[in-house]
C-alpha cells in the first residue's frame, strides 16, 4: 500500500466518522504515523480549513514507558476546532470523547529546530490560556497507538480560556484543579508535562525539524496533559481552574 494510498483510507475514516479499516491496523511505525498525519493536514487545507498550531501528546514519562514509547507525539490543531471557554457540544457527535486538562502556548516568535533549548523556548512564548483538549478514540480503547497517531493523534476541539502573558510564572509550578458535575476529580502540577511544558516546545519544534518544519510566530502549541484523560459523558459539565492562568469550562450535551 503506497503512502498516498494509507492517507486516502485515513481521510475516508475522518470524513465518514468510521472507525479504522482493517487495511491499516498494523502496518506502519510511528514516523510513517506522523507522515499520514501530515498528509490528513494537506487535505484539510485543501477543503478550506486552516492550521492554528500544535498539539504535543504522550508527555508523561510513565506512559511512555507502559507503551514502551521513548518520546512524545504531536499532532496539529486547526482553526476550525478552536472553541472558547463555555462552549457547548453536542455528545451524540463526537466519537468516544474524552478530556484533557493542558495549557495553550501562544507563540511570539518562530522556532526552527534542531537543537532548540528549553531557553530558547519559554522566550519563544508569548501567552498562556487555559485549555481543554477535546479527543475521540475513533478506534476503542484498545487501537493500534500508530494508527490513532495518524489519526491527528486523536485531536478534535482545542477549548481555550482568557490568555495571559507569560511573565516570570514557572510553568513547571502551574497547578489545575479538574471538576467534573461539581465533583472535583484531581489535581496536579505542570511538571508532570515532561518536567516543564516548556520543554514540549522545545521537543516540539526540534521533532518537526525531521519532516523539514517548524513552528511559527502565533501558533498555538498545547502543551500535553498535567492529568489522565477523562471520558466524557451526556449531560457533561467539565470546569479546570489553572493558576494563575485562570478557568476554562465546557458543556455536553
Amino acid at each position: 500500500m503506497t503512502p498516498e494510498s494509507q492517507v486516502d483510507l485515513m481521510w475516508g475514516c475522518v470524513t465518514s466518522r468510521k472507525d479504522y479499516p482493517t487495511e491499516l491496523r498494523g502496518k506502519f511505525s510511528f514516523d510513517d504515523a506522523h507522515h499520514i498525519q501530515l498528509g490528513l493536514l494537506a487535505r484539510y487545507e485543501q477543503a478550506g480549513d486552516k492550521q492554528a498550531g500544535w498539539k504535543v501528546g504522550l508527555t508523561a514519562k510513565a506512559m511512555q514507558a507502559q507503551l514502551g514509547i521513548p518520546e512524545p507525539l504531536f499532532g496539529f490543531l486547526l482553526e476550525s476546532g478552536h472553541k472558547c471557554s463555555g462552549a457547548i457540544f453536542a455528545h451524540a457527535s463526537l466519537a468516544r470523547p474524552a478530556f484533557e486538562n493542558e495549557l495553550c502556548l501562544t507563540l511570539g516568535k518562530s522556532l526552527h529546530g534542531p537543537g532548540v533549548t528549553l531557553e530558547e523556548a519559554r522566550a519563544a512564548i508569548s501567552r498562556v490560556a487555559p485549555a481543554f483538549e477535546i479527543i475521540e478514540r475513533r478506534g476503542g480503547a484498545n487501537a493500534d497507538l500508530a494508527l490513532a497517531l495518524a489519526d491527528n493523534a486523536q485531536q478534535r476541539f482545542i477549548v481555550t480560556g482568557a490568555p495571559s502573558p507569560l511573565g516570570d510564572v514557572d510553568l513547571a509550578t502551574v497547578s489545575v484543579e479538574v471538576i467534573s458535575n461539581g465533583i472535583v476529580q484531581e489535581t496536579a502540577l505542570g511538571r508532570e508535562v515532561l518536567g516543564t511544558p516548556i520543554a514540549s516546545v522545545a521537543w516540539l519544534a526540534n521533532k518537526l525539524a525531521q519532516f523539514g518544519r517548524h513552528l511559527e510566530s502565533g501558533e498555538q502549541i498545547m502543551s500535553g496533559s498535567f492529568t489522565k484523560q477523562y471520558n466524557l459523558n451526556r449531560a457533561d459539565v467539565i470546569e479546570s481552574r489553572f493558576q494563575p492562568f485562570g478557568t476554562v469550562r465546557a458543556e455536553f450535551r
